[in-house]
């Protein structure tokens, strides 16, 4: 196997898990100042003990995420060295900044979260938490500001046969760093909610402490809720976005392959890239995809035959990864609104809970699935239209890159599983309240 398929293999077996942990990272360090900081207004020693049992099951996804997390900036030097030493005036800083700022920060204050509640006041240690979450937030926008650029690069100019920074704010300030940060974060909320839905829908299944599960499920679903109505209402923007910037992207999510005007758009398909057509069509809805993509029934969209054929993403894998992905944020949507009407006498919904409690794979799944389409979508460029895939690994030899990926899935297999097992282990358990 060549070095760079193998290469892009290990990060994408590395990303993909990381991606595991970050997003509950993002959204349950937010519902966790919400409840300490409901303690400290009310006394109340219910949201105590919200604060501390889903505490532990955060630290322990954070603890995953970070361990995860710094391999993968490794790899940028060990694995995709030439990639290093083209863009790293530009996406070194970003990283750095990442790292050295929110990162040790929001890590820095953990510990004080952790080991600090008999020695600070009630309110400055629910503080301390708002912090951990602005700070969880601060980090996801620098690596997600990173990545747009590889998206969409800006801001740098071509000189000694390299990118070299130009215009620091135009980076971190273009539309698709911002659609990409809001679109992952409000993801990540979703995540967060399922994770304490569906485990409080445990709980209220077997009737067990029916108020501080009831209380729980509450609170995570008016995030839910808002985030999943969000993220449905900003992927009709980013998709936009795409129609501009990436417009091989766009075609392969929707199987598109003849320019057009007003672009149909079907709801289901069977892509072959190798006839450069589809198999068969299904749905036919006349517009929608120009739509979509521009906001206009009659506008025209690029289709994949106006590309080279080697600058053709895997269709197949986009395509499917998208639709499925879409299907389960409309899943979602449906469902927190159907909640959202039943929350007043939830525990009375059995079949309702059960529903809830299976479905939390699925935004897992999801947010994978997402993440598969920004990158394989943006084959074969690892920065779009400035360098492709193929010229930005490391000159190394197959057999140490294929030893290390073989270590990297044992590890990750060793650590992810004991760290599933300890939040299953613990969320089974539930709280132990003080009285």
């Amino acid at each position: 196997m060549e070095v760079v398929f193998l290469s892009r293999l290990q990060f994408a077996i590395a990303t993909c898990f990381h991606f595991l942990f970050v997003p509950l990272t993002l959204g349950l360090s937010f519902l966790l100042a919400y409840w300490e900081t409901k303690y400290v207004r009310t006394g109340d020693k219910l949201y105590l003990g919200m604060t501390t049992f889903w505490g532990k099951l955060f630290l322990i996804n954070f603890a995953l995420g970070v361990v995860t997390g710094i391999t993968l900036e490794f790899q940028f030097g060990t694995n995709w060295s030439r990639y290093s030493a083209y863009v790293g005036d530009i996406f070194g800083p970003l990283l750095a900044i990442e790292a050295t700022v929110a990162f040790f920060l929001e890590s820095t204050l953990l510990g004080v979260w952790i080991f600090g509640w008999n020695k600070l006041s009630k309110g400055m240690h629910a503080t301390i938490m708002w912090l951990i979450a602005c700070a969880s937030t601060v980090s996801a926008f620098w690596i997600l500001v990173a990545n747009a650029w590889m998206q969409h690069p800006v801001g740098y100019v071509l000189r000694n046969e390299r990118a070299e920074l130009f215009d620091f704010w135009t980076v971190i300030s273009q539309p698709f760093a911002l659609l990409e940060f809001a679109h992952t974060v409000s993801a990540s909320y979703v995540l967060s909610a399922f994770f304490v839905l569906s485990i409080s829908a445990y709980h209220l299944l077997r009737r067990q402490q029916l108020e501080f599960f009831t209380r729980s499920f509450r609170t995570a679903l008016v995030l839910g809720l808002v985030s999943t109505l969000f993220v449905v209402i900003e992927g009709h923007h980013h998709g936009y976005d795409l129609s501009r910037h990436q417009p091989t992207k766009l075609a392969a999510m929707e199987a598109h392959w003849q320019t057009t005007g007003q672009a149909p758009l079907y709801l289901f398909s069977w892509p072959s890239q190798a006839q450069g057509r589809n198999i068969f069509e299904f749905g036919r809805l006349p517009g929608l995809l120009s739509l979509m993509a521009y906001h206009n029934p009659k506008a025209e969209v690029k289709g994949l035959r106006d590309f080279p054929r080697e600058e053709w993403p895997p269709v197949i894998i986009v395509y499917l990864s998208f639709r499925i992905m879409v299907g389960l944020g409309m899943y979602f949507a449906g469902l927190m609104v159907l909640l959202w009407f039943k929350r007043r006498s939830i525990e009375e919904y059995p079949l309702l809970l059960r529903l809830v409690l299976y479905s939390l794979p699925l935004p897992y799944l999801a947010i994978e699935l997402g993440w598969i389409v920004a990158e394989v979508g943006r084959q074969p460029w690892i920065v779009y239209g400035l360098m492709k895939t193929s010229a930005a690994a490391s000159p190394l030899a197959s057999p140490h890159v294929l030893l290390t990926l073989i270590g990297f899935v044992i590890v990750y297999g060793f650590l992810g599983g004991t760290a599933f097992w300890l939040m299953a282990h613990f969320a089974r358990k539930g709280p132990m309240l003080k009285t």
